[in-house]
């Protein structure tokens, strides 16, 4: 299982579209990999537009498709929003997690727990759900999305392992203003994948 996030940054619109647009697209060449994608977590900006997705893909090419996403994706199009505006390139961010080594295992506490909230006739009828604990840093994450105890807690070493590497941003940021988080991140002229027009269009 691996943690993958979509971020427009700090991109106008076009951007948010090209995050809904990459998730579309994402999802599509999943189904043809055969990997599955789970999504935890939507930011969801003006008009359909995402400004982030959280997913988990998981599969025996789950990292082969992670691979190919990370990093920056650039979209070529017009602006939708803007026809006269002059820019054409739009460009967002993808980042993955994966699971921590078996070393760093023990730096982590885990407890079972009921799961609590809306989920049907099965909420809290079973121990299923998991807390996590990064003894270190004392960061804590609580997983129920699962129907196994076993796969709350993949989930939940995932998660783990996003908040310590957007944790390590954020000291990092104390230096320098202007790299705060993953979401603030996009490196502009140097994508990984590059997509064209209104239908999202891979070119590479």
């Amino acid at each position: 299982m691996i943690l993958l996030q979509i971020s427009a940054s700090q991109g106008p619109q076009e951007c948010a579209l090209a995050v809904a647009k990459a998730l579309d697209r994402l999802q599509f060449e999943a189904r043809n990999w055969a990997v599955s994608v789970d999504i935890l977590d939507l930011q969801p900006g003006k008009g359909g537009t995402l400004l982030s997705v959280l997913l988990t893909l998981d599969g025996e090419r789950a990292a082969d498709l992670a691979n190919l996403w990370c990093g920056t994706v650039q979209w070529i199009c017009p602006s939708p929003y803007r026809p006269h505006h002059a820019r054409k390139n739009w460009f967002i961010g993808v980042a993955a997690y994966a699971e921590p080594p078996p070393a760093q295992m023990s730096e982590i506490r885990f407890e079972a727990c009921r799961a609590s909230g809306p989920g049907g006739q099965h909420v809290n009828k079973t121990d299923s759900a998991v807390r996590a604990t990064h003894i270190a840093t004392g960061i804590s994450v609580k997983v129920q999305s699962q129907r196994s105890q076993h796969a709350n807690k993949r989930l939940a070493m995932l998660l783990i392992e996003q908040k310590l590497a957007e944790s390590a941003l954020e000291q990092e940021s104390a230096q320098r203003a202007e790299r705060r988080m993953f979401h603030h991140q996009v490196a502009r002229g140097n994508a990984g994948r590059i997509f064209r027009g209104s239908t999202f269009e891979p070119l590479k």
